[in-house]
């Protein structure tokens, strides 16, 4: 019998000495015999340098790896997976939490289908109220062999609730987790899954096989923490617009193929413009209010 191929999960973290035993707890508790847990932690300047070699001395599964500066969040999040050893990758949040059968219900998934690059689950969200949120995904058009089908569920996706989907949390076969280029800006995350949709159909476990902690931010204040030009705030839909416009360029894709994943690029930013533009109006109105 065939040893289970390596899963690596890669855990980014910056000063979760606070948080972070759970979250490594529940991925150890993985009922798939074959894992790596890889920290990078980003200059931590708490105690997870500590925890993390103190649990690591404990368990050979773990990898721990320290930056000696801050490489930025991006830069973490990226490295954490480089250096993983997987045929298969998954990130994991620095607050989040696993379900013991997260790995092996995914890998099933994948054992049942090899066009598969990617597989994700359902989630449980807790919000800063302490209320959960979870909103199953039922569509079939991101395992379509249709690249542009899948790019264009994909962008439907971002304008509809953030609960139903989330591509960056699941599991990915090793190759476009490493090897799709990512670039430093607001909405990479979006810009990313997009990216993902072109290279390969994916599959989804209607399961809460995994647990986040959702927080609203600020635009401006995710440009703080991403250490992205304050401008970009006001510019994020173009900017991310164009992205995309630019991926889709390069693709493999035929020429009809390339239209639609622009047209569909075109159809998104026009959306969101739209939706930029009636709330602002909206701000002006209540300032005008005050006046």
């Amino acid at each position: 019998m065939p040893e289970p191929e390596l899963v690596s999960i890669a855990l980014p973290v910056r000063n979760g000495a606070d948080r972070l035993e759970g979250v490594i707890r529940s991925v150890l508790a993985q009922d798939y015999p074959s894992i790596e847990l890889v920290v990078s932690d980003n200059a931590s300047t708490d105690g997870t340098e500590e925890l993390c070699r103190d649990l690591a001395a404990g368990d050979p599964r773990i990898v721990y790896h320290r930056h000696p500066h801050d490489v930025g969040l991006l830069g973490n999040f990226t490295h954490a997976a480089r250096i993983s050893r997987g045929a298969y990758v998954r990130w994991i949040g620095d607050d989040d939490r696993l379900e013991p059968a997260c790995v092996s219900r995914a890998m099933a998934a994948f054992a049942a289908d090899e066009r598969i690059i990617l597989v994700t689950n359902q989630v449980s969200y807790s919000r800063p109220d302490g209320t959960l949120a979870t909103t199953a995904y039922e569509g079939a058009g991101l395992g379509s062999d249709d690249p542009v089908e899948r790019f264009t569920e994909m962008l439907r996706l971002l304008n509809e609730s953030p609960f139903l989907i989330d591509p960056l949390y699941g599991l990915l076969r090793r190759e476009p987790a490493v090897g799709i280029p990512r670039r430093n800006m607001l909405r990479e995350d979006e810009v990313f899954a997009a990216k993902l949709a072109l290279a390969g159909p994916w599959a989804h476990v209607p399961e809460v096989l995994s647990h986040r902690n959702w927080r609203l931010e600020r635009i401006s204040g995710l440009a703080r923490r991403l250490d992205v030009p304050s401008w970009q705030s006001h510019a994020a839909n173009t900017l991310q617009c164009r992205e995309l416009l630019r991926w889709v360029r390069d693709a493999d894709l035929t020429d009809d193929r390339r239209r639609r994943a622009r047209s569909a690029v075109l159809r998104m930013y026009a959306r969101r413009q739209r939706r930029t533009i009636a709330h602002r109006g909206r701000k002006l109105l209540s300032m005008a209010r005050l006046v």
